[in-house]
């Protein structure tokens, strides 16, 4: 598969969260993060050099957990060594006999704006739905129904919908893709066990927070796997088995496409535009055949190592970025913060 365009999606998807989400003022969660000018106070192994420190830096920062110690801060060839690393143990992901895709028509950006209808034809031709029967599919999908896509709405999960996260986490944990995770974490101090590396990826997934009036009503999972439309847009819906689930049942109509990527197998990516049952989405960035344990890591991945910055990896000798966003209105534990968004934003 080939790129009609190179992506650029940062410019495209990335404004609006930057309006979003205000610089930070303090220094929790941020302690010896990179050097970000957009921020109004600064919390990296410098500031006290350049005496633009926040005011919580000494208190937060001094002594702080192990990990957060520039002496043990992740290297860009760190992140795309284990980022391969995860892409070669991706066992469960879609052969190229499992999925057709009708691409259709590539556009340029400065026609996503247009809402035009320019493919005919859905965009999955045929997806063997033997996938869905493994383990991680199934769990999966299984969470896919548990909300709300309206923010504003709270979401209020049943016994049985918590056990199901629960489920998920527990049978992507047996893959060989989050043990790799997993052990370079482990090994960069960022966990002291595998338990502790677990409740966190609960908690920064599945923990709830406000994007709108109703408390409680979104979390990064819902975001970025299930979709949510928040002022008469699609935001997140950065997933293509929701996708292809939802153009099965009528419910989304592909328009068209901005970018294919180079992989001449799956995983791929596409970045597309269409509409979910009546409401459009500008931009929308997906792996195309991942498993859901792959995107799960990945993603995890650039929120621990490049929390609300761009995270460079490489993926079958391909260049790949990931742009994350950290909920910064609401923390959890010992002030960490849950995800807001993650998706792709750049390839060569």
């Amino acid at each position: 598969m080939r790129a009609c365009i190179p992506l650029v999606l940062a410019v495209l998807c990335g404004l609006a969260w930057a309006d979003l989400y205000s610089a930070p003022t303090s220094c929790q969660g941020r302690c010896y993060e990179a050097f970000d000018k957009h921020h109004q106070c600064h919390c990296n192994a410098r500031c006290q050099e350049f005496g633009n420190c926040c005011k919580d830096f000494e208190s937060l920062c001094s002594d702080h957990e192990g990990f957060s110690h520039s002496s043990d801060a992740i290297t860009k060839e760190e992140i795309q060594s284990i980022s391969e690393k995860i892409y070669r143990a991706d066992t469960n992901k879609a052969q190229k006999e499992d999925i057709i895709l009708n691409s259709q028509n590539c556009i340029s950006p400065s026609e996503t704006r247009d809402q035009r209808d320019r493919c005919p034809k859905p965009l999955f031709t045929y997806v063997n739905e033997k996938l869905f029967s493994k383990p991680t599919y199934a769990a999966f999908i299984n969470l896919l129904n548990n909300y709300q896509r309206a923010t504003g709405h709270g979401e209020h999960f049943s016994a049985q919908e918590l056990a199901e996260q629960d489920t998920f986490l527990r049978e992507i944990m047996k893959t060989a893709v989050m043990k790799e995770l997993y052990s370079f974490l482990h090994h960069q101090n960022r966990y002291g066990s595998k338990q502790e590396f677990i409740d966190d990826l609960k908690n920064m997934w599945f923990g709830l927070y406000s994007r709108g009036n109703e408390e409680g009503d979104s979390s990064g999972f819902e975001h970025v796997f299930s979709g949510e439309v928040k002022k008469g847009k699609v935001t997140g819906f950065h997933n293509w088995i929701r996708f292809y689930l939802e153009e099965k049942e009528g419910l989304v109509d592909y328009y068209s496409h901005i970018y294919d990527g180079p992989w001449d197998s799956y995983p791929d990516v596409l970045a597309m535009q269409f509409n979910w049952d009546g409401y459009y989405k500008e931009v929308g960035s997906a792996f195309i055949g991942s498993s859901p344990e792959f995107e799960f890591a990945l993603y995890s991945l650039c929120f621990i190592a490049r929390p609300g910055k761009v995270c460079q990896l490489s993926l079958g000798g391909y260049p790949l970025a990931v742009r994350t966003y950290t909920w910064d209105k609401s923390t959890y534990g010992n002030g960490k913060k849950y995800i807001a968004t993650a998706y792709i934003v750049s390839s060569a």
